[in-house]
């Protein structure tokens, strides 16, 4: 079984609003948020969440170094098969984060990681699919979310089994 971790902001780990951003990093040895819907396509890809990290956009934003270097020594700690950071949707901040965060993991440890978002991030999608691999997402309340998930959970059990995934796949940017 691949074990999984997932990093969230203040919103998709429910536990606080988007202007509600000063949650500090925390993490939870369960699913929460997103992981919760995402069982089933988990389960069909042999994956486990074993832990969900979350900060919220404003902490991360304030104290990135710091905060990056924690979830990075975190997951060299607990050393998962593969880290999904989002969905993050449309939030822009949360999207920056988590291609910033998927690019330190992938930099300074030896765990896949990437990104999770929609295509209106473009300007992080533009920065960052040349490093990371970013996952594409709806906009929040938008059709094909389950089709994403499923997505989301085969790159991972891909990454986290050693095969590099095919930049021209439909679900990647």
């Amino acid at each position: 079984m691949l074990k999984i971790v997932m990093i969230y902001d203040q919103v998709q780990a429910g536990l606080g609003t988007k202007s509600d951003d000063t949650l500090p990093l925390g993490a939870q040895n369960i699913p929460i948020g997103p992981s919760v819907m995402m069982e089933r396509f988990f389960k069909e890809y042999n994956e486990k969440v074993i832990a969900c990290f979350y900060c919220g956009t404003g902490t991360y934003l304030n104290s990135r170094q710091e905060i990056s270097k924690k979830i990075c020594n975190k997951i060299e700690q607990i050393k998962p098969d593969a880290v999904i950071c989002g969905p993050s949707f449309d939030y822009k901040d949360y999207s920056r984060m988590c291609a910033e965060l998927a690019y330190d993991i992938i930099r300074t440890t030896l765990v896949p990681a990437f990104a999770f978002m929609a295509s209106v991030n473009d300007e992080t999608i533009s920065n960052y699919k040349d490093k990371i691999f970013i996952v594409k997402c709806p906009k929040k309340g938008d059709a094909q979310l389950n089709k994403c998930l499923r997505n989301a959970c085969r790159i991972a059990e891909m990454l986290g089994t050693g095969k590099e995934p095919d930049k021209s796949d439909e679900c990647i940017y």
